[in-house]
C-alpha cells in the first residue's frame, strides 16, 4: 500500500484551468473523497494520478516515488470507472482475471486470485454469469473486484455509485467502506454527491474552479468549514450577515448574535448555522442564546423530521425538526428560530 501525494499540478486548456497548483497528500490506507461541482478538476485530478493525463508542471509521487515518468500500466494503479466497462462477452470470472492475464497469471494462481475477490465482494458461485445476468450492484462489484484482484497500489474510483438507485446506493456505501477497509488499499474517489462523501470518507478534498478549496476530515469540514462555498456545498445552511463587535456580530434589525467562542474575529463577518442546529417554537426557549424572530411560511413533513421555512427579513431560513418537536411549533403566523451559539460556524468574509 501506498501514501500518493501531488504537489502544485497544473493542467490548462486553453484559458480554462483544470488544475491550478494543486497539492495535496493522500494517506496510506485511507479512503479520501474529492468532491466539488462539475468542472471543479476532481476526475482530471483523479486520471493526473492514474497517468492517463500528463500535467503541465507539479509532480505525483506514490509511495515516495514520483511517478511522473512512469507509463499508466507501470504505476500500480487499479481504476473502476463510471460505467463500470465490462466486457459483455465475458464470464464474470474472466472479467474479474482479466488484468491477470494481461500479467500473464494464468492456471490456478488465476482461479484462487478471482475466487479470493469473488468472496471478498460476496459474489462467491456466479463466477461462470455474464455481465447482463446481473443486477446494477452486483456489476458494481465485479467492477471493484477486478480493480483490486490485480493487488495494486492504489485504487482509483470515478464516480462509483452513481449508476446505482438510491436504496442501493446507500447499501453499496457500506459494502465498499467494508472492502476497502478488508483489503487495507489507499482509496482515492471522486463524487458530486456531499452526503456519500460525508458517508465513506476519511479525508474529503474539496475543488472548485481547478482549485483546492479545503481538506480535512468530514466532520470537520462540515462543523467547521471555515468559508462560505465549503459550508453551503456540504449541506444546507443558513447564513447571516452583520457588523462584527466585540459580543457578536449585529443584525441590520439590532439583533445580536453572540460569537460561538465568546470572541471576535476580525477575519470573519458572517455566521452560518446547519438546519438540523436550529429550534422552532411560538416562545423563545431560555436556554438557547441565539434567537431571531420570523414568519412561519411552510412545513414540509417527512416522517421523522419535517423541514420549516421561516421568513426572517430578506431570508428564507431552513431548519431542520424532530417529529416530536412539531407539537411546539404553530401551523402559520410568528415564530422564533433559535440556537446555542456554539452551533454557529464563524466563516470567512471571502466567500
Amino acid at each position: 500500500m501506498a501514501e500518493v501525494k501531488v504537489q502544485n499540478l497544473v493542467l490548462g486548456y486553453g484559458d480554462v484551468k483544470a488544475l491550478d497548483d494543486v497539492s495535496l497528500t493522500f494517506p496510506d490506507g485511507q479512503l479520501f473523497g474529492l468532491l466539488g461541482p462539475s468542472g471543479s478538476g476532481k476526475t482530471t485530478l483523479l486520471r493526473c494520478i492514474a497517468g492517463f493525463i500528463l500535467p503541465e508542471s507539479g509532480t505525483i509521487s506514490i509511495a515516495g516515488e514520483t511517478v511522473d515518468a512512469v507509463p499508466v500500466e507501470k504505476r500500480e494503479i487499479g481504476m473502476m470507472f463510471q460505467n463500470y466497462a465490462l466486457f459483455p462477452n465475458m464470464s464474470v470470472a474472466d472479467n474479474i482475471g482479466f488484468g491477470l492475464k494481461v500479467r500473464n497469471i494464468e492456471g490456478s494462481e488465476f482461479k484462487r486470485r478471482v475466487n479470493e475477490a469473488l468472496d471478498l465482494v460476496k459474489l462467491a458461485g456466479l463466477g461462470s454469469r455474464r455481465p447482463h445476468e446481473l443486477s446494477g450492484g452486483q456489476r458494481q462489484r465485479v467492477a471493484l473486484a477486478r480493480a483490486i484482484v490485480t493487488r495494486p497500489r492504489v485504487l482509483l474510483l470515478d464516480e462509483p455509485l452513481s449508476a446505482l438507485d438510491k436504496a442501493l446506493r446507500v447499501d453499496m456505501q457500506v459494502e465498499l467502506k467494508r472492502i476497502q477497509r478488508e483489503v487495507g488499499i489507499t482509496t482515492i474517489f471522486v463524487t458530486h454527491d456531499q452526503e456519500e462523501a460525508l458517508t465513506l470518507s476519511d479525508q474529503i478534498g474539496i475543488l472548485r474552479e481547478g482549485r483546492l478549496v479545503r481538506s480535512g476530515p468530514p466532520q470537520s469540514l462540515y462543523q467547521a468549514p471555515g468559508d462560505h462555498f465549503t459550508a453551503s456545498f456540504l449541506g444546507d445552511i443558513n447564513t447571516f450577515e452583520g457588523v462584527a463587535g466585540p459580543a457578536g456580530l449585529r443584525l441590520a434589525d439590532g439583533t445580536l448574535l453572540p460569537w460561538p467562542a465568546g470572541r471576535l474575529d476580525p477575519a470573519r463577518t458572517a455566521i452560518a448555522v446547519r438546519p438540523e442546529e436550529m429550534h422552532v417554537s411560538s416562545t423563545a426557549p431560555a436556554e438557547y442564546t441565539c434567537a431571531v424572530r420570523g414568519t412561519l411560511e411552510h412545513m414540509m413533513f417527512s416522517g421523522p423530521t419535517a423541514l420549516c421555512r421561516v421568513r426572517y427579513g430578506e431570508r428564507l431560513l431552513k431548519v431542520l425538526v424532530k417529529n416530536s418537536e412539531l407539537e411546539d411549533i404553530p401551523p402559520a403566523g410568528d415564530v422564533w428560530v433559535s440556537w446555542p451559539a456554539k452551533r454557529s460556524m464563524l466563516l470567512h468574509n471571502e466567500t
